[in-house]
């Protein structure tokens, strides 16, 4: 039965407030006045008929501690297991430090977000960094360590609507292919109209190219998390795609005239994978400022190959196809503004229905279509 210790010890006065556990262990904790000694034991015991009660000994777990722990258990793919310890090492791990986790409260959930809008960081980073660390304290939480997550009630914060997009002409396009030198032409086209991901194209291999049917089957992607290695796309899924006849012809032209020993299409100067940073610092950046393209990433080829395939009519479900991605929703959101001939459709599809009804005759109301009633039954 919970109750209270009134104590005298080197003349002060203290309050030990004892309770038993949901377990039968007796625990207590002392208070230097009664009234908060009987607060505490009312909480214990509300908590203890509703099941929450949390054993306090395991909030004293610290925030690194138990974010080791907590990253053993999570699967992910390399790259993004990278990305994860990532956020933990240069933003979490030095804010709460030690602090026990139980000691991690709102207050100090909404000051880590407010640190991190202070180094200016993308509105898409922050949240990342958010959500990573809020799936450790839910974690906590469902292994009842603590109550309820501090970031429970903590606000995203808005990402942009769109990513500065840059959509490249076929001219520009081509600018840029010749510009780069004949050994990345082919993989420039190769992103430009086939919509591979720099991983994917990296990961690309010979059998994966077939020049008479123009198709490449896209089934790996490059990561260079722990060291070079290929691993599944983005989405875990594969997908063929048909190239034009140009690129197909330009692909097998590019296999003859760069052999490679390890199956690669596409291989570095001094031979063996295409490592992303060191092409885009090397050959890329170089390329787009002397085609003045100045801003334009190599991502922002996958974008144009959406432009060009909206414009050849091709509809969001085909470019979801051709690209990959996961969802129609996300080509949706990315790329429904390129669109607009089908918004303007619709509006004067919207139009000519509305001026068919107003110049219509009216019908009389016994003319109208109706439904026969519960009680009349069918007839």
């Amino acid at each position: 039965m919970a109750h209270i210790e009134k104590r005298k010890r080197y003349g002060k006065i203290t309050y030990r407030a004892r309770y038993t556990d949901p377990d039968g262990r007796e625990r207590s904790r002392v208070f230097a006045r009664k009234g908060d000694a009987e607060k505490y034991l009312s909480t214990i015991e509300v908590s203890k008929m509703r099941g929450e009660w949390i054993d306090p000994t395991l909030g004293k777990t610290t925030f690194g501690d138990y974010a080791d722990s907590w990253l053993t258990t999570k699967h992910a793919a390399a790259s993004t297991m990278a990305n994860v310890r990532g956020r933990l090492d240069k933003w979490a791990r030095p804010f709460f430090g030690e602090m026990p986790l139980a000691r991690v409260q709102p207050t100090h959930a909404r000051a880590f977000k407010a640190d991190l809008l202070a180094h200016e960081l993308a509105p898409s980073t922050v949240k990342a960094i958010l959500l990573t660390t809020g799936q450790i304290f839910a974690q906590a939480a469902d292994d009842s360590l603590i109550i309820r997550s501090p970031f429970a009630k903590v606000t995203m914060p808005e990402d942009r609507k769109h990513e500065a997009q840059h959509f490249l002409t076929v001219e520009q396009v081509n600018q840029l292919a010749d510009t780069i030198g004949d050994r990345y032409r082919a993989a420039v086209y190769l992103a430009a109209f086939g919509g591979l991901r720099a991983g994917e194209l990296w990961a690309l291999q010979l059998d994966r190219v077939n020049v008479l049917a123009g198709t490449v089957e896209i089934v790996a992607s490059a990561s260079e998390a722990g060291g070079w290695h290929a691993g599944p796309t983005k989405t875990g899924k594969r997908r063929t795609i048909v190239v034009p006849r140009f690129l197909a012809v330009m692909l097998g032209q590019h296999v003859g005239r760069y052999p490679s020993s390890d199956g690669h299409v596409f291989t570095a100067s001094e031979g063996g994978p295409i490592h992303h940073h060191n092409f885009r610092r090397r050959h890329f950046v170089p390329a787009v400022e002397a085609s003045g393209l100045s801003g334009v990433r190599f991502h922002d080829l996958r974008h144009t190959c959406a432009s060009l395939l909206v414009a050849a009519g091709r509809s969001l479900q085909e470019v979801k196809e051709h690209l990959g991605h996961s969802t129609i929703r996300v080509t949706s959101d990315r790329y429904a503004h390129l669109y607009p001939e089908a918004r303007l459709a619709m509006a004067d599809a919207l139009d000519a229905l509305y001026r068919e009804a107003v110049t219509a005759p009216i019908r009389p109301h016994s003319e109208i279509a109706t439904f026969p009633s519960a009680s009349q039954g069918p007839k």
